[in-house]
């Protein structure tokens, strides 16, 4: 039995052919997993920041930095 090269190329074909029909069967799982993931990363990011932004005592807002105090009433900036 000889191979030639239309063969090997085939035979390529039909391995990549087989195995990409595992991409049917998970079809958007993988997807939604990621989705989901990064979506509670980024709440968690956030309860995460909130408590952060609570710890400081820098203001937020440009408007209300009047200066910024480490300590009350003392000033840094």
């Amino acid at each position: 039995m000889t191979m030639n090269s239309t063969d090997i190329f085939f035979l390529i074909g039909d391995l990549f052919q087989w195995t990409f029909q595992a991409f049917e069967f998970i079809g958007n799982f993988v997807n939604y997993f990621f989705i989901l993931l990064i979506f509670s990363g980024l709440c968690y990011w956030m309860t995460v920041q909130k408590r952060l932004n609570n710890l400081s005592n820098v203001p937020a807002e440009v408007n209300e930095g009047k200066g910024w105090y480490k300590e009350k009433g003392r000033q840094i900036k």
